[in-house]
């Protein structure tokens, strides 16, 4: 089981009409999201709302990389819970940042998610952090490919697999826990145009962000005048940095989400809300305002 960080005492809990004027006035804030904007839409979340694994440690790159066995059982896995994220659609939360990122208050989104349901809410300015699960990359060649042509070869390499799984437990990874199951005859098919090894286009725990995306997304900070956190426990440095780096900036960090964060220490304030009932809330508590573009 992977370990938790301490988290700080909680900010200061705020009314939702305090919030949403402090939003207004320091518009357009840069937001970053996690895993608490998607469970509505029917992907599970990593965490609890003290930080603490639910379940067991995610892929780690070393193990997929290095061993056959880890590989095997990851897209095993994969093939199954890939349904979950294939079918997920935007949920009101979604929608609720894509309509402030129209009206000026909420400006780029920085995303810890891979699943690509701010972007098929309309939200126009998204850094995929993590990368998007509905792409495959090859390790040797480099070649990208969708997600929805390596799931049809996994299906043909393993005929009967999905249709056997009995009553997988889907993960927010995209893969599903099936159980005392035997992965020595999965088929992993290899690299169309180089057989070299493939595997999802996210970051997976041990493997580092890209620089020119971590680039990418400071500079969406340093354009915007405040810095929201959303739904996410921040418990890894990927997300927290823009936290720390706001904070060193001078600009007002707030939270929205169920949990404590690891910004909290941060923070100038939070509202303690689901994701989707807190950001709708604001909304109706917002003054009016033109919409932008």
């Amino acid at each position: 089981m992977a370990r938790s960080r301490p988290l700080p005492e909680a900010a200061d809990e705020w009314s939702v009409a305090r919030m949403a004027q402090a939003l207004d006035a320091h518009a357009p804030a840069m937001v970053i999201t996690g895993a608490g904007v998607s469970t509505g839409s029917g992907i599970p979340d990593y965490r609890d709302h003290r930080g603490t694994w639910k379940r067991g440690s995610p892929m780690q790159l070393a193990e997929f990389t290095s061993h056959e066995s880890g590989r095997k059982r990851y897209w095993a896995r994969s093939l199954v819970g890939w349904r979950t994220v294939e079918q997920a659609r935007p949920n009101a939360a979604h929608r609720a940042l894509a309509a402030l990122g129209a009206r000026g208050v909420v400006g780029p989104v920085v995303t810890q998610n891979v699943d690509g349901l701010h972007q098929a809410a309309g939200s126009p300015a998204v850094h995929d952090l993590h990368g998007r699960l509905d792409r495959v990359e090859c390790l040797d060649c480099g070649r990208v490919i969708p997600r929805a042509h390596h799931q049809s070869q996994l299906e043909a390499a393993n005929p009967g697999w999905a249709a056997a799984a009995q009553s997988p437990r889907m993960t927010p990874d995209g893969d599903a826990e099936l159980g005392d199951v035997d992965y020595d005859d999965f088929v992993v098919p290899g690299c169309e145009a180089c057989g070299g090894m493939l595997k999802p286009a996210v970051v997976f725990f041990g493997e580092t962000v890209p620089k020119a995306r971590v680039a990418a997304a400071f500079a969406a900070l340093q354009s915007a005048s405040a810095l929201w956190v959303v739904g996410s426990s921040l418990m890894v440095w990927s997300g927290y940095r823009f936290v720390r780096a706001a904070a060193a900036a001078g600009k007002p960090v707030y939270v929205l989400g169920l949990g404590i964060t690891r910004g909290d220490a941060e923070a100038r304030g939070r509202v303690t809300a689901d994701c989707a009932d807190g950001l709708e809330a604001i909304i109706e508590s917002l003054p009016a305002r033109a919409a932008v573009g």
